[in-house]
C-alpha cells in the first residue's frame, strides 16, 4: 500500500521518520514523488495476527500505567497496616508518588525516545518497571519508606512507555489504523484500571506484596514480547547522521530538561509533603519557593538559550492555553474524584474493596465504547465540541459525587457518575491532542502526545495535593466519621468547582473556533465569488 499526498505531507509535518522503504534503503527520504512511490508505512503490511500482537503489545503501556495507579487504591489502608502508618497524608504518597513521577517524566521520556529510539526507550521503560514493582513488594521486609521509594520509582516506567508507545503507533500506521490504533490506545486505560481496581485487593487477600509481584511478572512478561513483536525502526535524515558528544548534548537540551524536572518534583513534593508535615515546617515552603526560581529558570532556558528545546514555549499560543487549562482541571477532577469517592465508600460507607470493583466495572464497557467512537468521530466533528463535552461530564461527575448521600443506593448516583467519568475520561484526551497538534508549527507535531500525557498524569497528582489541603483544613482532625465525610466531600466540592472552570473554558474556545471558523468559511467564498467574476 502506497501513502497519498496527504498522508506524505502529514507524516512530514508529524512523524519525519517514520516512513520505511520497500527495499530497504534508508538513505533518507526524498521528493514528494520519490517517497510516495518508494515507502509505505510497516505496520499497513502486517496481516490481521500480526497487527493484534503488535497494537496490544504498544497499548500495554496505559494498561500497565493504569494498573499501577489502581492496584493501590483500594488497599491503601492494607498496606498502610502492615507498616502501621495509618495517617491519611502519608498513605496518600502511594498514589500521588507514582504519578508525581509519571507526570514529571513523561515529556523527557519521549524526547529520549526520539534521540535514541522509541522501540529502546519502551523496553527499557517495560523493564524498569518490572524491577521496581519487584522492589514494592519485596518492601514489606523493610519500611514505608522503602515502600513510597519503590513506588516513586515505579512511575518512570509509563513515564518511558507510555510518550514512546504513542510515537511507535504514529510511525507504523497511516492515518486510518493510526486512528483506531490511538482510539484502541485510550480503551486500554479503563481495561488497566478495571483489573487494578479488582487484582488489587484479591491479591490483598493472600498477601499484599503479591499486588505488585504479579505486576513484576507480566510486565516482565510484555518486556519479552516487546523485543520480538515492536519492529525495529531506521531513524532517517538528520537522526541517521553521527553527531558529537556536545551536539547529543545539545538536543537533549539538558539544562532545560533539569530545571523542568526539578520545578515539578518541588512544586508536588510541598503541596503533597504539606498533607504529612502541614506548612508550617519551613522546608515545605521552602520547596515550594525553590520550585518557582527553576520554573522561571526553565522558561528562560527554553526561550534564550535552548537550541533544541524539549518544550517550546515560544510556541504556547492562546489555543494551548485553552487545551492545557481544560486538561488539567478535568484530569485533576479524575484523581480526586477516584481517591475520595473511594474513601467516602470504604471508610464512611462500609463497602469492601471487592464490592467498590463491582461497583466500577461499568467503566470497562463505557470506557472501550467511547474510546472506539471517537477514535471513529474525530475527524468528523470539531476538537472544540468534544472538548467541550467532555468537559460537561467531568462537571456533572463531580456534581453526583458531591451530592450522593453516602448509603444512597448504588443504581442512582454512584452508577450514572461512573458511567459519565468514562465519557469524560475517553473523550478528552484525544480532542486534547488533536487541538494542540493543530495550533502549533509542523515541526513541533510529535510533541502533542508527550505534553498532553504530561499535564494529564502530573494533573492528577498535583489536583491530589491540593485536595489533601483542603481535606486537613476542614475535618477538624478526623477524629469522628462525620468530620472525616465533611473533609472528603470539601475535595469534592473542590473538584465541581475545577470542572465548572475547566467548562468555562472550553465553552469560550469553541465559541472561538467557531468564530474562526466562520472567518475562514467567509474568506474562502469571497475567494470563490472573486475568480467567479474574473
Amino acid at each position: 500500500m502506497t501513502t497519498s499526498s496527504r498522508e506524505l505531507q502529514e507524516n512530514e509535518s508529524h512523524h519525519p521518520d517514520i516512513l520505511l522503504s520497500k527495499h530497504g534503503d534508508d538513505s533518507g527520504i526524498g521528493s514528494t514523488e520519490n517517497a510516495k512511490d518508494e515507502y509505505v508505512y510497516i505496520g499497513d503490511g502486517y496481516n490481521l495476527i500480526r497487527r493484534i500482537i503488535f497494537i496490544m503489545t504498544v497499548c500495554s503501556s496505559m494498561f500497565t500505567n493504569q494498573l499501577g495507579l489502581c492496584n493501590s487504591l483500594t488497599t491503601l489502608e492494607i498496606i498502610g497496616e502492615s507498616f502501621s502508618v495509618t495517617d491519611p497524608g502519608k498513605l496518600s504518597w502511594t498514589i500521588s508518588g507514582y504519578g508525581l513521577t509519571l507526570g514529571t517524566f513523561v515529556l523527557i521520556g519521549g524526547r529520549l525516545g526520539d534521540e535514541f529510539g522509541n522501540k529502546a526507550i519502551f523496553i527499557i521503560g517495560m523493564g524498569w518497571l518490572a524491577l521496581t514493582s519487584m522492589m514494592a513488594g519485596a518492601s514489606v521486609y523493610s519500611s514505608y519508606p522503602v515502600y513510597i521509594l519503590a513506588r516513586v520509582l515505579q512511575g518512570l516506567g509509563p513515564a518511558l512507555t507510555v510518550p514512546n508507545a504513542l510515537a511507535i503507533m504514529g510511525k507504523c500506521f497511516s492515518e486510518g489504523p493510526r486512528n483506531m490504533g490511538f482510539a484502541w490506545f485510550a480503551a486500554s486505560a479503563p481495561v488497566g484500571a478495571m483489573a487494578g481496581l479488582l487484582f488489587g485487593p484479591l491479591f490483598a487477600m493472600a498477601w499484599w506484596p503479591w499486588i505488585y509481584w504479579s505486576q513484576a511478572l507480566g510486565v516482565a512478561f510484555l518486556f519479552a514480547i516487546a523485543i520480538v513483536a515492536i519492529p525495529n525502526m531506521p531513524v532517517e535524515g538528520e537522526q541517521n547522521k553521527r553527531r558529537t558528544l556536545r551536539e547529543t548534548l545539545d538536543r537533549l537540551d539538558l539544562p532545560g530538561g533539569a530545571s523542568g524536572v526539578i520545578a515539578l518534583v518541588l512544586f508536588n513534593f510541598a503541596w503533597n509533603q504539606s498533607l504529612v508535615t502541614t506548612w508550617h515546617e519551613p522546608y515545605v515552603y521552602v520547596c515550594l519557593i525553590l520550585s518557582l526560581l527553576f520554573l522561571a529558570a526553565f522558561f528562560y532556558i527554553e526561550l534564550r538559550l535552548a537550541r533544541y528545546p524539549v518544550l517550546p514555549v515560544a510556541v504556547l499560543t492562546s489555543d494551548i492555553a485553552f487545551v492545557f487549562g481544560c486538561t488539567a482541571a478535568g484530569w485533576s477532577t479524575f484523581g480526586i474524584w477516584l481517591f475520595y469517592v473511594i474513601r467516602i465508600s470504604l471508610n464512611i460507607g462500609g463497602q469492601t474493596p471487592i464490592q467498590l470493583a463491582a461497583w466500577l466495572s461499568p467503566i470497562l464497557i463505557t470506557g472501550i465504547g467511547t474510546a472506539l467512537i471517537v477514535g471513529k468521530i474525530i475527524n468528523k466533528v470539531p476538537a472544540s465540541f468534544i472538548m467541550l463535552f467532555a468537559m460537561l461530564c467531568y462537571f456533572i461527575t463531580s456534581l453526583l459525587m458531591a451530592l450522593r448521600p453516602v448509603h444512597s443506593t448504588y443504581w442512582t448516583y454512584f452508577f450514572f457518575a461512573t458511567i459519565i467519568a468514562t465519557f469524560a475520561m475517553d473523550s478528552s484526551l484525544p480532542a486534547a491532542t488533536i487541538i494542540f497538534s493543530n495550533a502549533v508549527p509542523r515541526q513541533y507535531q510529535g510533541m502533542g502526545s508527550s505534553v498532553i500525557m504530561t499535564i494529564v498524569v502530573y494533573s492528577i497528582s498535583l489536583g491530589l495535593g491540593f485536595a489533601g489541603t483542603i481535606e486537613l483544613q476542614i475535618n477538624n482532625g478526623g477524629k469522628t466519621a462525620a468530620d472525616l465525610l465533611h473533609g472528603y466531600r470539601g475535595t469534592l466540592w473542590f473538584s465541581v468547582g475545577l470542572t465548572a472552570f475547566g467548562t468555562i473554558l472550553a465553552l469560550t474556545f469553541l465559541l472561538k473556533d467557531h468564530r474562526r471558523r466562520k472567518l475562514a468559511n467567509n474568506e474562502k467564498e469571497e475567494e470563490q465569488t472573486d475568480s467567479t467574476d474574473a
